[in-house]
């Protein structure tokens, strides 16, 4: 089949998914709608896996099969064309997002059985999805803006779908309005990269930037990269605009799994492997995006040690595994942090749906603190889990391992990397094993915690079904990227082989000859911290369930920092949120109020009684029209007279 009709295809299913439930919005038949959304989901990836075969059969050097249907803006010198292309990233991304998505859909058909709203909800599914297609395979950075515009929006209505709640209301608004603070600077660095080199296409933006490293820190590219990835921190969640993510918790737990770990806060990711080519010549750039990501990743692990909500320790996860791929993208790592990409939708979303399995089992109780021993009321949700434990914690041979451990090595031997970012990399992975094991433990294991009244159960085949399929990508997901340090030694010495398919597509920052037995050490240095964080967790809250208690007494403030998360939103409001309202406020009486409002006041006074004068002499008497026509000739004799 053409690739024009194909990627046309790909874009319209959800689109009319989404009109479909959207026009019988008030239905309550959640079973319809979500088929029909699921169908719509699913036709979308049968055209992406086409669409990967056909770009498979051709040379690596000319994969990339590109539609542009007709010129959208063209204003002076510039040229907008309505566009989409598919190459090695984009590909890769369509894959994950309607392959991810479809399971999403199908697992909401179950758990939003009972909602009262299911067509709204599934319509809202659809467009997100709609949108997030747009944003991979837009072929300029105009076309991506309107997709990541409107997974923005998608997600806005999404988090606060139960808007009926006030805080589940806030929760949504707070992602709104921090994601566009990050879009402001998405448009600095697109307006600043067309002024500079005159075209928002990706293509020809990758052939007009010289191929010359800027030692500055206000070249153009420099300056462009450090505006965009302002943008990335914002719908990727990093310091500073991370605070949006956890509170997002507040939707439905499929929109979670769906907005944050398969799709939308991979967004800023997708943008600077696919600008990547262009971002080893902004050095500084990468310095500080490789900090950023590794300070997201370590301050989001520590505050997910002491949450007791089951979906905000995996939001904090999420926070934390976006920081490693960040600090892959600033070190140079483009290949490793797509593949980390990947690896994490799987086990992330799987992990957000057992989630999801745990609170309808639970009838919406989300404190691990009331759960315990769930192992043996859901046996397919805890076997899927453990799956995802042990990928996200990076155990091999589970899909985690190969993506994190790749990530860690780049950080280390790679020229932007260094032996610091590789420790806050390698601190960050203890902590994840040491707060995913806990999840384990107050969940699933030990002994049960919940009340007389309360009957959990295994979820109905529409959720297990998706998590039996996201466990065994876990499983699996990794292989694709086995380290040629590890594929030398195994049988048959597979190869990379997403890296190999990646490669003529992104950046490359030249290495040293590979250190074998340096590799293989910090691999083993990798894991060891991952089996100790393990044990330490499960030693805590099963062997001796008290220590926790008396360790966060010991460390008092510390831990209270910590379990209030640092206070950055109590610093927001107090430094920035507060006293911009006060200033708005200042400025709407003092300027608003008294100079604007009396000024139009004035001016609307003035034309009324102008009017009302106008209004006496044009009073159809003609007694007074008689008077003032003598008046007038009076008037004109007496100034003839005096002239004369």
């Amino acid at each position: 089949m053409n690739h024009a009709i194909l990627i046309l295809t790909l874009l319209i299913a959800p689109l009319l998914g989404f009109a479909f439930n959207g026009l019988r919005f008030r239905s309550h038949n959640a079973y319809l709608a979500g088929s029909v959304a699921t169908a719509a989901s699913f036709i979308s990836f049968l055209c992406s896996l086409a669409l990967f075969f056909q770009l498979k059969d051709l040379p690596p050097e000319a994969r990339h099969l590109t539609s542009r249907f007709f010129d959208w803006i063209v204003v002076g010198d510039l040229r907008v064309p309505f566009g989409f292309t598919v190459d090695q990233i984009s590909a890769i991304m369509i894959l994950i997002i309607t392959g991810v998505g479809s399971l999403i859909h199908l697992f909401s058909i179950g758990y939003m059985s009972h909602d009262e709203r299911p067509s709204k909800y599934f319509a809202y599914l659809n467009l997100f999805l709609f949108n997030m297609l747009v944003l991979v395979l837009g072929d300029n950075l105009l076309i991506t803006f309107v997709g990541w515009e409107g997974v923005g929006l998608c997600s806005y209505l999404l988090i606060g779908f139960w808007f009926s709640d006030p805080a589940k209301a806030a929760a949504g608004m707070k992602a709104f309005v921090t994601n566009r603070i990050g879009d402001a600077g998405f448009l600095i660095g697109m307006f600043i990269l067309f002024f500079t080199y005159g075209t928002l296409t990706y293509s020809d933006l990758l052939q007009l930037i010289p191929q010359v490293v800027e030692s500055t820190w206000t070249g153009p590219l420099t300056l462009a990269f450090l505006f965009l990835f302002i943008g990335a921190t914002g719908k990727s969640a990093q310091i500073p605009l991370y605070v949006w993510l956890p509170d997002a918790m507040a939707g439905p737990t499929p929109v979670s799994a769906l907005i944050h770990a398969a799709t939308m806060v991979t967004a800023g990711v997708y943008l600077f492997v696919r600008l990547s080519p262009a971002l080893i010549f902004a050095p500084h750039a990468m310095e500080v995006i490789a900090w950023t990501g590794a300070a997201t990743a370590l301050v989001a692990a520590t505050i997910g040690i002491t949450q007791w909500d089951i979906k905000k320790i995996l939001a904090y996860s999420t926070v934390s595994q976006l920081g490693y791929m960040f600090l892959a993208v600033g070190v140079g790592a483009f290949g490793a942090a797509q593949f980390h990409l990947m690896t994490h939708a799987f086990f992330k979303a799987l992990m957000f749906l057992g989630s999801g399995s745990v609170i309808h089992a639970m009838h919406e109780e989300q404190d691990v603190r009331k759960m315990g021993g769930l192992r043996k009321y859901l046996p397919i949700t805890h076997f899927t889990f453990v799956l995802g434990w042990l990928a996200i914690i990076g155990i091999p041979p589970f899909a985690g391992f190969f993506s994190k451990d790749e990530i860690l090595w780049q950080a280390f031997s790679s020229p932007h990397g260094s032996k610091a970012l590789w420790f806050v990399g390698a601190l960050t992975a203890a902590c994840t094993a040491f707060y995913m094991t806990r999840l384990m433990a107050l969940t699933f294991w030990g002994k049960s915690r919940f009340g007389k009244d309360v009957h959990p159960h295994e979820s109905p085949p529409s959720m297990t079904i998706p998590l039996m399929v996201l466990g065994l990508l876990s499983v699996i997901g990794g292989w694709v990227g086995i380290p040629h340090v590890l594929g030398a030694v195994l049988p048959g010495h597979p190869s990379n082989l997403f890296e190999g398919w990646l490669k003529p597509v992104i950046g490359h920052v030249a290495h040293h000859e590979p250190n074998v037995i340096m590799e293989w050490a910090l691999m083993g240095v990798s894991v060891s911290l991952a089996g100790l964080g393990a044990w330490f967790a499960y030693h805590n809250y099963l062997v001796q369930p008290n220590l926790p208690k008396a360790v966060a007494a010991k460390l008092g403030p510390v831990y209270r920092a910590v379990a209030n998360k640092y206070y950055v939103d109590e610093f927001y409001d107090r430094f920035l949120i507060n006293p911009l309202i006060a200033t708005s406020k200042a400025i709407w009486l003092y300027i608003d109020v008294n100079v604007i409002d009396k000024v139009t006041y004035f001016a609307g006074d003035l034309v009324s009684g102008l009017a009302s004068f106008a209004k006496t002499v044009q009073n159809g008497k003609t007694q007074s029209y008689a008077l003032y026509m003598a008046l007038g000739v009076a008037i004109i004799m007496t100034f003839v007279m005096w002239r004369g």
